[in-house]
């Protein structure tokens, strides 16, 4: 886009530098933010998955004693005594981010009767309670990886907008300016000398 040479656009030039100068360290800052805190979460995630791999591995051997009974009556399966009822989640903001915070899984109140169950039920409803809530904790990080990610991705092309485009480019232009005003203040002072020994001459 062709820039005008004038004084009026090279104080809008200068203007916009200064704007776009001031304005890119708080984007840096913002892109180092999201990248810390997405990093974070990773991490996060990674350790409630090696949790609920330990519930998994202390849950294999009544599992298997479960699975093997046949005279356990399918409508007895724990899945039928444990069931989410509602995850609980908080409105938090991170970086100018909206997401959400887990902050309870709550479970229907299901009565049983203990005497139809083996020993370890009680057990194997506390475990499963466990497992769920931390795949909905899991879920709600992921989310929150998701709108942070997109943040980043947004404030990651405006930094590169504003550092490889934007600011370049004025400096380019102020450059630009300056040189071809430079040049008619010359033109214009070598005018005045012509004109001035011309009528010197002429008196």
């Amino acid at each position: 886009m062709a820039v005008k040479l004038t004084k009026n656009e090279q104080k809008k030039q200068k203007d916009q530098l200064k704007q776009f100068t001031r304005y890119l360290p708080t984007l840096q800052l913002k892109k180092q933010q999201l990248q810390m805190v997405i990093r974070g979460i990773e991490i996060r995630i990674k350790e409630l998955r090696l949790e609920q791999e330990k519930l998994v591995d202390g849950m294999q051997d009544w599992i298997c004693v479960y699975a093997e009974n046949a005279a356990f009556e399918k409508h007895k399966d724990l899945s039928n005594i444990v069931k989410v009822d509602k995850v609980e989640k908080v409105i938090s903001n991170i970086a100018g981010v909206t997401i959400p915070e887990f902050k309870q899984l709550t479970f229907k109140d299901i009565d049983y009767d203990l005497s139809e169950y083996p020993l370890w039920v009680d057990d194997g409803i506390l475990t499963l309670k466990e497992y769920a809530r931390l795949d909905a904790l899991i879920s709600t990080l992921e989310i929150q990886i998701d709108l942070l990610s997109k943040e980043l991705r947004t404030t990651s092309q405006r930094v590169n907008l504003f550092e490889k485009v934007k600011i370049p480019e004025a400096k380019t232009n102020i450059r630009k300016i300056g040189i071809y005003l430079g040049d008619q203040q010359a033109a214009a002072v070598v005018r005045g000398k012509i004109a001035k020994s011309k009528v010197v001459g002429v008196s």
